[in-house]
């Protein structure tokens, strides 16, 4: 590992910890969740549209694209149905037919 790369993750945990404590606020688009599926993905796996995807979900098109372009992330039922679908892509396409 360079010495590079040890401070960029040194300074990225550091702001982890003040952000969970409260201390700063970090932009949505710097917050990611290890683990969660990205909605942009599942929703290509799914070959749906947005319009389609959105249907699916019960959201707007709108709510879709903050998502997928990382300035909102899903409350924790969409995400649940999100993980879902990353299994198993038919999920999605069958509830919008």
């Amino acid at each position: 590992m360079t010495k590079r790369l040890a401070d960029e993750l040194a300074d990225g945990l550091r702001d982890a910890v003040a952000h969970l404590r409260g201390e700063i606020n970090l932009p949505p688009e710097q917050i990611h969740f290890a683990g969660e599926p990205d909605p942009r993905e599942v929703r290509a796996r799914a070959n749906m549209t947005q319009e389609q995807f959105a249907g699916a979900l019960g959201i707007s098109v709108h709510a879709l694209a903050e998502w997928e372009q990382g300035r909102r992330d899903p409350e924790h039922p969409a995400m649940r149905l999100l993980e879902a679908a990353a299994k198993n892509p038919d999920v999605l396409r069958n509830a919008a037919a």
